[in-house]
């Protein structure tokens, strides 16, 4: 079975809402972003909140991206997604952008393609942009 080790950022960027999100929690709930865990334990909870009421507004589905994701699954691919934003970011973007059920892992926050690889293979395809997935055959 091959795989596919694909960028978040390939199928939508989720780096908007990310900044958007700590721009909004540094205003609104006054706390130090580069301290959530210390300062806001349930950050991710309410980043999730965020997102889900946003997310219409940062993303939105490619009928190309949809149709190589189906055709990759439909061939046996493994796809696999990474991404360095936080996981409640990356599986509401998945969903948004319609991927969800074509992704069989998600791998994120600091250092995903990494574990990616490592765990993954040097064998494994990895993808970074949306001209490279449309690209895989």
């Amino acid at each position: 079975m091959k795989t596919l080790a694909v960028d978040l950022a390939a199928l939508g960027n989720a780096e908007p809402l990310w900044l958007d999100w700590l721009e909004d929690a540094r205003r609104r709930l006054r706390v130090d972003v580069d301290a959530l865990d210390e300062e806001l334990p349930n950050w991710g909870r309410l980043l999730e909140r965020f997102a889900e009421e946003r997310a219409p507004v940062y993303f939105r589905r490619d009928a190309d991206v949809s149709s190589a994701l189906r055709r990759l699954q439909a061939g046996g691919t493994r796809i696999v997604v990474f991404t360095d934003a936080p996981v409640e970011l990356a599986r509401v973007a998945l969903s948004h952008l319609g991927a969800t059920r074509r992704v069989d892992a998600l791998e994120a926050g600091p250092g995903a393609r990494a574990r990616v690889i490592e765990r993954l293979g040097e064998g494994t395809t990895l993808v970074s942009t949306r001209e490279e997935l449309l690209a895989v055959t």
